[in-house]
């Protein structure tokens, strides 16, 4: 994901033409039951679709599991709370299923089925006519076998279909006075482990600490924990990263992850990659 400016940007004209497009989508299907995460997108399509069709025809759904960090969940909490968005938490069970522990490459179709066998139920049982997601345009060029899920079970994605970039939906979302405008992307925490290293709930909650305790020591912007069995391998936005190089505040981030459990810590030199991790394996090219 691209670092994100801390001013917001002016609306391009072509941005609020998709919105309107997004609107006549919303408004021909009638009622919707979004998969959300508190991220940017899902975020930004829940606060249209309750402007477009009202509270009574729009269902967020958060599906809560180890994978999923607490601070994502305040934070769709909170602005659910906010902007009237009627919120559901259910349980997902990724993690008893060996296929997705296992961890491998294509780890997030196992996931997204689960998501998906919860959720299109719960769709059918309030009358909601479409399960929708918050992918967007500039997703459809990376590796996401999880869109493979979606299709199969008829999970349609608004943002992607009308062609509305991740740039246009953050200026959009700040027009609106949707706080995560300016929020950096944070996929799953199994996204922090190499492929074939098995996700379990400890390894998990390791990260997830690790990266809390960063945060607490205000780092900010785009920031990953890349768990190499004990070694640490931290990532953090061009803007953060020589401050964080110097040996005073380098030994202040060491022994916040230490904190954390690891043993050994490594700041990568290269700064924040999104999919770092996909380029490692080789799924994409670097």
């Amino acid at each position: 994901m691209e670092s994100v400016s801390l001013t917001p940007q002016r609306v391009p004209t072509d941005a609020h033409a998709q919105e309107q497009q997004l609107i006549v989508w919303l408004r021909n299907a009638g009622s919707v039951l979004i998969g959300f995460s508190g991220g940017v997108d899902s975020t930004y399509l829940a606060c249209v679709a309750v402007d477009t069709l009202g509270r009574d025809n729009v269902l967020a759904v958060v599906g809560r599991s180890a994978s999923y960090p607490e601070s994502q969940w305040d934070t769709a909490r909170t602005v659910a709370n906010q902007f009237g968005i009627p919120l559901l938490e259910v349980n997902t069970d990724e993690l008893n299923d060996p296929r997705y522990a296992a961890n491998p490459i294509n780890r997030c179709y196992f996931c997204k089925t689960e998501l998906w066998s919860v959720l299109t139920p719960i769709a059918r049982e309030r009358g909601l006519s479409i399960v929708v997601d918050g992918s967007n345009a500039d997703d459809m060029g990376d590796y996401r076998p999880g869109a493979r899920a979606a299709r199969e079970h008829g999970v349609r994605s608004p943002l992607a279909e009308l062609s509305i970039p991740k740039d246009a939906i953050r200026s959009l979302s700040a027009a609106r006075g949707i706080p995560t405008w300016s929020q950096p992307s944070s996929p799953c925490l199994s996204s922090r482990l190499p492929y074939h290293t098995p996700v379990t709930p400890e390894r998990l909650r390791r990260v997830e600490r690790a990266e809390a305790a960063l945060r607490a020591l205000g780092i900010v912007g785009d920031l990953r924990v890349r768990a190499h069995d004990d070694l640490a391998r931290v990532e953090l936005a061009a803007a953060e990263l020589d401050r964080w190089l110097a040996p005073a505040e380098s030994k202040v981030l060491r022994a916040a992850i230490v904190g954390a459990g690891f043993a050994r810590v490594s700041i990568d030199l290269r700064g924040f990659r999104s999919g770092s991790l996909n380029v490692l394996e080789g799924v994409v090219s670097a």
